[in-house]
Protein backbone atom coordinates (compact mmCIF):
# COMPACT_ATOMS: atom_id res chain seq x y z
CA UNK A 1 0.00 0.00 0.00
CA UNK A 2 3.10 2.64 1.08
CA UNK A 3 4.69 1.92 -1.98
CA UNK A 4 2.01 2.13 -4.23
CA UNK A 5 1.52 5.79 -2.53
CA UNK A 6 4.88 7.02 -2.38
CA UNK A 7 5.41 5.73 -6.40
CA UNK A 8 2.25 7.93 -7.39
CA UNK A 9 3.08 10.76 -5.25
CA UNK A 10 6.78 10.91 -6.88
CA UNK A 11 5.08 10.81 -10.55
CA UNK A 12 3.09 13.95 -9.53
CA UNK A 13 6.40 15.82 -8.53
CA UNK A 14 8.78 15.12 -11.56
CA UNK A 15 7.86 17.69 -13.43
CA UNK A 16 8.40 20.03 -10.60
CA UNK A 17 10.98 19.81 -8.28
CA UNK A 18 14.55 19.80 -8.85
CA UNK A 19 17.11 17.28 -9.05
CA UNK A 20 17.70 15.36 -6.03
CA UNK A 21 14.17 15.76 -4.73
CA UNK A 22 12.61 13.17 -6.00
CA UNK A 23 12.64 10.56 -3.31
CA UNK A 24 11.30 13.05 -0.15
CA UNK A 25 12.27 11.07 2.95
CA UNK A 26 16.06 9.84 1.64
CA UNK A 27 18.29 11.61 3.89
CA UNK A 28 20.72 13.97 2.28
CA UNK A 29 24.58 13.66 2.43
CA UNK A 30 27.02 16.82 2.94
CA UNK A 31 26.04 17.12 6.67
CA UNK A 32 27.70 16.02 9.54
CA UNK A 33 27.38 12.61 10.77
CA UNK A 34 25.33 13.54 14.18
CA UNK A 35 23.00 15.99 11.57
CA UNK A 36 22.36 13.23 9.19
CA UNK A 37 21.61 10.57 11.84
CA UNK A 38 19.14 12.87 13.15
CA UNK A 39 17.61 14.10 9.56
CA UNK A 40 17.36 10.56 8.43
CA UNK A 41 14.90 9.76 11.88
CA UNK A 42 12.71 12.98 11.47
CA UNK A 43 12.56 11.27 7.52
CA UNK A 44 11.53 8.37 8.65
CA UNK A 45 9.06 9.39 11.26
CA UNK A 46 7.22 11.78 9.43
CA UNK A 47 7.29 8.88 6.07
CA UNK A 48 5.68 6.73 8.29
CA UNK A 49 3.20 8.95 10.54
CA UNK A 50 0.74 9.34 7.81
CA UNK A 51 -1.53 12.59 7.07
CA UNK A 52 -1.07 15.01 10.48
CA UNK A 53 0.94 17.95 11.64
CA UNK A 54 4.36 18.20 12.55
CA UNK A 55 5.96 20.32 15.12
CA UNK A 56 9.11 20.92 15.71
CA UNK A 57 8.34 20.11 19.36
CA UNK A 58 7.58 16.32 18.08
CA UNK A 59 11.11 15.53 17.88
CA UNK A 60 11.95 16.93 21.58
CA UNK A 61 14.70 14.14 21.42
CA UNK A 62 16.61 15.51 18.25
CA UNK A 63 18.78 18.47 17.52
CA UNK A 64 16.97 21.52 17.03
CA UNK A 65 18.93 22.77 14.30
CA UNK A 66 18.86 19.13 12.41
CA UNK A 67 14.93 19.60 13.15
CA UNK A 68 14.19 22.52 11.25
CA UNK A 69 16.60 22.58 9.08
CA UNK A 70 14.62 18.77 8.12
CA UNK A 71 11.62 20.00 8.23
CA UNK A 72 12.09 23.22 6.29
CA UNK A 73 13.81 21.22 3.41
CA UNK A 74 10.89 18.34 3.34
CA UNK A 75 8.24 21.80 2.62
CA UNK A 76 10.96 22.88 -0.09
CA UNK A 77 10.57 19.26 -1.45
CA UNK A 78 6.63 19.00 -1.60
CA UNK A 79 6.65 16.29 1.27
CA UNK A 80 5.46 18.16 3.75
CA UNK A 81 3.58 21.71 3.64
CA UNK A 82 4.09 24.51 5.68
CA UNK A 83 0.64 25.61 7.64
CA UNK A 84 1.98 28.50 10.07
CA UNK A 85 5.33 29.07 11.84
CA UNK A 86 6.81 25.81 12.90
CA UNK A 87 3.87 24.07 11.80
CA UNK A 88 3.56 21.42 8.88
CA UNK A 89 1.51 19.25 7.71
CA UNK A 90 1.95 16.01 5.76
CA UNK A 91 -0.68 15.15 3.00
CA UNK A 92 -1.39 11.62 2.14
CA UNK A 93 -2.70 10.33 -1.14
CA UNK A 94 -6.74 9.88 -1.57
CA UNK A 95 -8.86 8.70 -4.20
CA UNK A 96 -9.30 12.16 -4.36
CA UNK A 97 -5.69 13.38 -4.40
CA UNK A 98 -3.66 14.99 -1.91
CA UNK A 99 -5.05 15.46 1.56
CA UNK A 100 -5.87 19.01 2.71
CA UNK A 101 -5.22 20.37 6.09
CA UNK A 102 -8.38 22.00 7.36
CA UNK A 103 -8.78 25.32 8.73
CA UNK A 104 -9.93 24.36 12.17
CA UNK A 105 -7.28 21.84 12.18
CA UNK A 106 -4.24 24.58 11.44
CA UNK A 107 -6.04 26.54 13.84
CA UNK A 108 -6.37 24.53 16.64
CA UNK A 109 -2.26 23.65 16.04
CA UNK A 110 -0.79 27.30 16.06
CA UNK A 111 -3.28 28.73 18.75
CA UNK A 112 -2.24 27.93 22.50
CA UNK A 113 -6.23 28.61 23.43
CA UNK A 114 -8.81 25.60 22.45
CA UNK A 115 -10.94 25.89 19.78
CA UNK A 116 -14.40 24.01 19.55
CA UNK A 117 -17.56 23.96 17.02
CA UNK A 118 -20.26 26.38 17.78
CA UNK A 119 -23.76 26.74 16.23
CA UNK A 120 -24.72 24.61 13.19
CA UNK A 121 -21.09 23.11 13.38
CA UNK A 122 -21.87 22.27 17.06
CA UNK A 123 -25.22 20.53 15.93
CA UNK A 124 -23.50 18.90 13.16
CA UNK A 125 -20.61 17.54 15.82
CA UNK A 126 -22.75 16.08 18.04
CA UNK A 127 -25.20 14.44 15.49
CA UNK A 128 -28.41 16.80 15.80
CA UNK A 129 -27.95 18.00 12.28
CA UNK A 130 -26.95 16.86 9.40
CA UNK A 131 -26.40 20.10 7.75
CA UNK A 132 -23.28 21.39 6.71
CA UNK A 133 -23.01 25.35 7.72
CA UNK A 134 -21.97 27.59 4.83
CA UNK A 135 -19.41 29.10 6.65
CA UNK A 136 -17.97 26.74 9.49
CA UNK A 137 -18.56 27.87 12.80
CA UNK A 138 -16.04 28.04 15.96
CA UNK A 139 -15.69 29.43 19.61
CA UNK A 140 -12.51 29.58 21.26
CA UNK A 141 -11.23 31.74 24.90
CA UNK A 142 -8.36 33.75 22.48
CA UNK A 143 -9.04 36.73 22.27
CA UNK A 144 -8.92 37.55 18.43
CA UNK A 145 -9.20 35.35 15.19
CA UNK A 146 -6.92 33.05 14.32
CA UNK A 147 -5.68 34.48 10.81
CA UNK A 148 -6.12 30.50 9.20
CA UNK A 149 -10.03 30.96 10.13
CA UNK A 150 -10.55 34.01 7.91
CA UNK A 151 -13.28 32.56 6.24
CA UNK A 152 -14.92 30.94 9.43
CA UNK A 153 -17.37 32.56 11.84
CA UNK A 154 -15.33 32.59 15.39
CA UNK A 155 -16.66 33.83 18.54
CA UNK A 156 -13.91 35.06 20.89
CA UNK A 157 -13.65 35.29 24.32
CA UNK A 158 -14.77 32.17 25.57
CA UNK A 159 -14.10 31.43 29.25
CA UNK A 160 -10.62 30.01 29.67
CA UNK A 161 -12.28 27.39 31.48
CA UNK A 162 -12.77 25.23 28.55
CA UNK A 163 -9.23 24.91 28.29
CA UNK A 164 -8.83 20.99 28.43
CA UNK A 165 -12.08 19.84 26.99
CA UNK A 166 -12.82 17.66 24.18
CA UNK A 167 -14.04 18.53 21.10
CA UNK A 168 -17.49 17.23 21.86
CA UNK A 169 -17.10 18.76 25.35
CA UNK A 170 -17.01 22.24 23.93
CA UNK A 171 -19.78 21.20 21.31
CA UNK A 172 -22.05 20.56 23.96
CA UNK A 173 -21.42 23.86 25.99
CA UNK A 174 -21.84 25.74 22.68
CA UNK A 175 -25.07 23.99 21.43
CA UNK A 176 -27.00 24.39 25.75
CA UNK A 177 -25.51 28.38 25.14
CA UNK A 178 -27.66 28.03 22.09
CA UNK A 179 -30.57 26.58 23.79
CA UNK A 180 -30.03 23.50 20.61
CA UNK A 181 -31.65 26.16 18.60
CA UNK A 182 -29.75 24.78 15.50
CA UNK A 183 -31.16 20.95 16.13
CA UNK A 184 -32.55 19.38 13.08
CA UNK A 185 -34.32 16.97 15.50
CA UNK A 186 -37.47 17.36 16.89
CA UNK A 187 -37.36 18.58 20.81
CA UNK A 188 -37.87 15.27 22.37
CA UNK A 189 -35.41 13.76 20.38
CA UNK A 190 -32.78 16.56 20.43
CA UNK A 191 -33.23 15.53 24.44
CA UNK A 192 -32.68 12.47 24.25
CA UNK A 193 -29.45 12.57 22.16
CA UNK A 194 -28.08 15.29 24.64
CA UNK A 195 -28.55 12.91 27.54
CA UNK A 196 -27.13 10.26 25.51
CA UNK A 197 -24.32 12.66 25.34
CA UNK A 198 -24.03 13.42 28.56
CA UNK A 199 -24.44 9.66 30.34
CA UNK A 200 -21.55 9.39 31.60
CA UNK A 201 -20.60 11.33 35.87
CA UNK A 202 -17.17 12.09 34.73
CA UNK A 203 -17.90 13.70 31.44
CA UNK A 204 -20.75 15.56 33.66
CA UNK A 205 -18.53 16.18 36.14
CA UNK A 206 -16.25 17.82 33.63
CA UNK A 207 -18.96 19.88 32.05
CA UNK A 208 -20.37 21.18 35.43
CA UNK A 209 -16.68 22.05 36.39
CA UNK A 210 -16.55 23.97 32.69
CA UNK A 211 -19.98 25.87 33.29
CA UNK A 212 -18.96 27.78 36.08
CA UNK A 213 -17.52 30.11 34.21
CA UNK A 214 -20.75 29.82 31.51
CA UNK A 215 -23.95 32.14 31.09
CA UNK A 216 -26.29 31.13 34.25
CA UNK A 217 -28.78 29.19 31.39
CA UNK A 218 -26.15 27.03 30.39
CA UNK A 219 -25.94 25.51 34.42
CA UNK A 220 -29.45 25.72 34.69
CA UNK A 221 -30.27 23.84 31.48
CA UNK A 222 -26.94 21.05 32.44
CA UNK A 223 -28.68 20.64 35.61
CA UNK A 224 -31.97 19.48 34.66
CA UNK A 225 -29.89 17.05 32.05
CA UNK A 226 -27.77 15.85 35.40
CA UNK A 227 -30.91 15.09 37.53
CA UNK A 228 -32.64 13.66 35.22
CA UNK A 229 -29.69 11.65 34.45
CA UNK A 230 -29.37 10.66 38.30
CA UNK A 231 -26.15 12.20 38.64
CA UNK A 232 -24.46 13.58 41.89
CA UNK A 233 -26.39 15.06 44.35
CA UNK A 234 -23.43 17.88 45.15
CA UNK A 235 -22.51 18.35 41.79
CA UNK A 236 -26.15 19.57 41.11
CA UNK A 237 -26.43 21.34 44.41
CA UNK A 238 -23.44 23.02 43.38
CA UNK A 239 -24.92 24.29 40.20
CA UNK A 240 -28.21 25.07 41.52
CA UNK A 241 -26.76 27.29 44.16
CA UNK A 242 -24.68 29.13 41.56
CA UNK A 243 -28.02 30.33 40.08
CA UNK A 244 -30.25 33.26 41.55
CA UNK A 245 -33.42 31.94 42.48
CA UNK A 246 -35.60 34.88 41.17
CA UNK A 247 -34.42 34.11 37.86
CA UNK A 248 -36.20 32.26 34.83
CA UNK A 249 -34.57 31.10 31.46
CA UNK A 250 -35.15 30.17 28.20
CA UNK A 251 -34.70 26.41 27.29
CA UNK A 252 -35.48 26.78 24.11
CA UNK A 253 -35.59 23.28 22.19
CA UNK A 254 -34.97 21.71 25.36
CA UNK A 255 -38.09 22.85 27.25
CA UNK A 256 -38.88 19.51 27.27
CA UNK A 257 -36.16 18.39 29.66
CA UNK A 258 -38.39 16.80 32.42
CA UNK A 259 -36.94 18.90 35.52
CA UNK A 260 -36.94 21.93 33.44
CA UNK A 261 -39.16 23.97 35.90
CA UNK A 262 -37.56 22.49 38.93
CA UNK A 263 -34.23 24.58 36.92
CA UNK A 264 -35.90 27.87 36.42
CA UNK A 265 -37.12 27.97 32.86
CA UNK A 266 -39.59 29.75 31.43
Amino acid sequence: MWRLELLSFIAKKLDTTSRGSYFPFMPRSGSNPQQQSAAAVVRERVSSGGARYWKHSDFSDLSPSAVAITLSRLSKEGALKRVGKGVYYRPQQTSLGLSIPAASGVASQTLSAPLHAAGLSAANELGLSTQNPRRPEYATPAPGRPSALREAVVHTGRPAQRAGLSAQDGAILETLRDRARFSDLRPEKTVARLLRLVDDEARFRTLAKAAEAEPPRVRAMLGAIGEELEMPDPVLKRLRKSLNPLSRFDFGALRSLRYAKQWQAK
